[in-house]
């Protein structure tokens, strides 16, 4: 009976509230008969007018009922002059032309959707009165702050604040704009370094826009990809022999702190120089310094003319760290849709997952293992499955995808880890024993592995590199049990110096990418044992001189290994008879 006499008696009173800003307050005249043209456009047989003076206005008045927003207010027929001059006149004396056309004004109403601010906290902000919104859309708040709808109750809709959020008050209107968050692209932010919403901070200016690219995209699906068999190659002899990426793949960099992750990622960047690949590095969560120092030496080495950076650093907000991969995947995505090769490196995706649940928590959202959000998978495969290589029919470009993870005291079954090992092709884990032990790159070879393998692999290095990692393995044994034996047979003894001089020849030196032939005539000699004889301390030394005087001598050779990616029977024949003739010239003798 309770029920339903509040019902009727709602039904017979209906009561409106409605909220009304100004700069001077309206005489009673007016705001009875504001309220009187609301009573019959709403049916109602009450208004209830909450009032605000708001200076900023400079005249005439917002009203906002429920989510709709009436802007009758001259600051924003200002806006409009001005936005209006800038596209028609250029950017001359604004105040002027805009002062001499206020007379001009016609007074019609502008209708908006929106709110305003309930409550602040923590970069999120509890937004009353946008029914309509939607999840993804972008917002704006009365001082042209952004925000981004994350969340839609009942009573509420809480969004991020893509900016600084001590510019808002609570009480200060919000508009819907409609849109999805983008980023803007073009073919000149390369070589620029841009934040996690595409504005340059890198002190060189605006770059010219040529298309607006939304930052959540759905992935390609199975029908429109093609196999991954074109190699990216890294430039690095461990990874290219042993663990090859091809164009469209996804593999994951993995090892505790300081073990040379971004070093791999860095030299995998240098090494497309000339190869027509575009390169995208998203730094998300690093130290400003860093990113500097990384972007210095990408200069330094002439990487920055295909090179994208998007940084989103430790004292950014959660929101732009959690925005900045998919940021950048974005830009990877123009460029891809134009047919190009793009490498993108994500450093480092641990990072991304704090930020996203920092962010969670603070949207009251139900916390689950290690306090991460139930969704946290799927923000990272939603990511990653946009990395691909497309077929001819959709342009025939790739995206190939470095994600970088950081684990603790080497623990790769940690959670965060293990879900993106299962999304990604493949990893390369690197160790810290190895890297404390001067092994660098560190990468431990029974952990790391590419599932796409010998397919993304030229045919000489797959035919130089073959035996490689099983040579590897068998060293390994067999160093854990030489080390119990006081006599060995020489037998034992050749496959440990063969272990030695192949762990040897796989330190590289930063900043030092190897070319695809020079893999190929080192690996096709030291794999035939040529270098047998050689002291492991100047194996190394011996292998860069021998390179070039083969480079020298048989020029052929190379030509054949860089033209075609093939290697003949008889140039391996060459290359492994000139080492040993390179040997004797040396004073090393026979083996």
């Amino acid at each position: 009976m309770a029920t339903d006499f509040t019902k009727k008696f709602f039904e017979d009173n209906r009561i409106l509230k409605a909220r009304v800003s100004y700069a001077k307050r309206p005489s009673a005249e007016e705001l009875e008969r504001l309220s009187q043209s609301l009573k019959e456009t709403y049916h109602a047989t009450e208004v209830i007018l909450e009032e605000e003076q708001n200076e900023e206005l400079i005249g005439g008045y917002v009203l906002q009922v429920g989510d709709r927003i009436f802007d009758n207010s001259v600051k924003a027929s200002f806006d409009k002059l001005q936005e209006h001059f800038k596209q028609e006149k250029g950017n001359g004396n604004v105040i002027s032309v805009l002062k001499s056309n206020l007379d001009g004004l016609n007074g019609e109403i502008a209708e908006t959707e929106g709110g305003h601010i309930l409550r602040l906290h923590d970069g999120i902000a509890a937004v009353d009165g946008m029914s309509q919104a939607v999840y993804g859309e972008i917002v704006l708040f009365e001082n042209g702050t952004k925000g981004l709808v994350q969340n839609i109750d009942e009573t509420e809709v809480l969004c991020i604040v893509l900016g600084d959020e001590q510019e808002l008050e609570e009480g200060d209107r919000v508009i819907r704009t409609g849109k999805r968050a983008g980023i803007p692209v073009g073919k000149e932010i390369l070589g620029r370094v841009v934040d996690a919403l595409g504005a340059p901070i890198d002190g060189a200016g605006p770059f010219r826009e040529e298309d607006w690219y939304l930052i959540e995209r759905k992935a390609p699906g199975v029908l429109e990809r093609q196999p991954v068999n074109v190699p990216m190659q890294t430039g690095i002899l461990a990874i290219d022999a042993m663990f090859p990426i091809g164009r469209g793949q996804r593999e994951l960099i993995i090892g505790d702190r300081q073990t040379g992750k971004t070093s791999i990622a860095i030299d995998t960047i240098i090494n497309q120089k000339d190869k027509d690949v575009i390169c995208v590095y998203v730094a998300i969560g690093q130290k400003a310094s860093t990113v500097a120092q990384i972007v210095s030496n990408l200069k330094k080495h002439h990487a920055m003319d295909y090179c994208v950076v998007v940084s989103a650093s430790a004292s950014e907000p959660a929101a732009l760290q959690y925005l900045a991969p998919y940021s950048g995947t974005a830009i990877a995505e123009y460029f891809m849709d134009q047919g190009k090769d793009v490498l993108i490196i994500y450093d480092d995706l641990s990072k991304h997952a704090v930020a996203y649940r920092a962010l969670s928590l603070l949207l009251e959202r139900s916390p689950g293992r290690e306090a991460y959000p139930g969704d946290v998978f799927y923000l990272h495969s939603r990511l990653l499955e946009r990395s691909s290589r497309m077929d001819e029919a959709h342009g025939g470009g790739s995206i190939t995808a470095l994600p970088i993870v950081e684990t603790q005291g080497g623990d790769v079954s940690a959670y965060i880890p293990t879900n993106i090992i299962s999304i990604t092709d493949g990893q390369i884990f690197l160790e810290s024993d190895l890297f404390f032990a001067g092994n660098r790159p560190a990468v431990n070879v029974g952990l790391s592995v590419s599932r796409v393998g010998g397919a993304a692999q030229t045919k000489a290095l797959k035919k130089v590199s073959g035996t490689l990692r099983i040579d590897l393995a068998q060293y390994k044994e067999m160093e854990s049990f030489a080390q119990f034996s006081s006599e060995l047979d020489s037998e034992t003894k050749e496959q440990l110096a063969y272990g030695e001089q192949l762990m040897e020849l796989l330190k590289q030196p930063l900043y030092e990418p190897k070319s695809m032939e020079k893999q190929v005539i080192i690996l096709g000699a030291a794999t035939h044992r040529s270098f047998l004889g050689i002291p492991v301390k100047e194996v190394r030394a011996f292998a860069e001189e021998f390179y070039q005087w083969f480079a020298q001598n048989y020029a052929a050779v190379l030509d054949e290994i860089r033209d075609t990616g093939n290697l003949s029977d008889d140039a391996l024949e060459i290359i492994r008879n000139g080492a040993e003739e390179y040997k004797k010239v040396k004073g090393y003798g026979k083996q």
